[in-house]
C-alpha cells in the first residue's frame, strides 16, 4: 500500500460528525433572538435620538453653542451605536443558513467574536461620549431650572445610567455565554 492509499484509507475511516436537527434549530432560534434584540436596541436608540432632537428644538437650543455641542455629542454617540448594530444585523443576514451546521456554527462563533470588539471597545466609548454630552448640558440645567428639578434630573440620570449599564452588561454576558457554548459544542 502506498502513501496515497494509506492517506485515503485514514480519511475514509474518520468518524463522521452528524449534526442534529434540534441543535441546528437551537442555533437558528438563537440567531432570531439576537436579531430581535438588536432591532429593539435600534428602536430604543432611535427613539432617544428623536426625543433629543425634539428637546433641542423645544428649548431653542440652536441659540446656545453649549447646547448644540452637548446634544450633538449625545446624538452622535447614539448614531454610532445604531450603525454598529445595523452592521451586526447585516453580518447575521449574510450568514448562509443552508450551509453545513459546522460551517454555520463557525460563522456564528466569528460573529460573536466580532461582537466582543463592539462590546468592549465601542460600547464604553459611546456611553462615555453620551455622558460627556450630558455633562456639558448640566451647567445650563442648573442655571435655568429650579434646584429641585435640577436635583431630580441629576439623580434620575444616575439611576438610568446604572439601570442601562446593568442591562447592557447582562446582554454582553449572554452573548459571551453563547460564544462559549458554541465553542464547546
Amino acid at each position: 500500500m502506498n502513501n496515497f492509499e494509506k492517506l485515503q484509507s485514514n480519511w475514509n475511516n474518520q468518524p463522521e460528525i452528524q449534526a442534529t436537527e434540534k441543535g441546528f434549530q437551537n442555533l437558528l432560534n438563537g440567531l432570531r433572538r439576537v436579531k430581535n434584540k438588536q432591532r429593539i436596541t435600534n428602536l430604543v436608540l432611535g427613539s432617544t435620538i428623536s426625543i433629543l432632537i425634539g428637546f433641542f428644538f423645544y428649548i431653542a437650543g440652536y441659540n446656545s453653542q453649549q447646547v448644540v455641542l452637548g446634544i450633538s455629542i449625545m446624538i452622535g454617540s447614539l448614531i454610532i451605536r445604531i450603525v454598529l448594530e445595523v452592521l451586526s444585523i447585516r453580518s447575521l443576514n449574510k450568514m448562509n443558513r443552508l450551509s453545513q451546521q459546522t460551517d454555520f456554527r463557525n460563522d456564528l462563533i466569528a460573529y460573536y467574536t466580532k461582537r466582543k470588539f463592539v462590546h468592549f471597545l465601542w460600547t464604553p466609548i459611546t456611553i462615555g461620549c453620551y455622558v460627556v454630552g450630558f455633562l456639558i448640558l448640566l451647567p445650563l440645567f442648573k442655571a435655568n431650572l429650579s434646584a429641585g428639578f435640577y436635583t431630580y434630573i441629576v439623580i434620575s440620570s444616575i439611576v438610568l445610567l446604572i439601570f442601562f449599564s446593568v442591562f447592557i452588561a447582562k446582554q454582553i454576558h449572554n452573548e459571551i455565554k453563547e460564544l462559549k457554548r458554541l465553542q464547546q459544542d
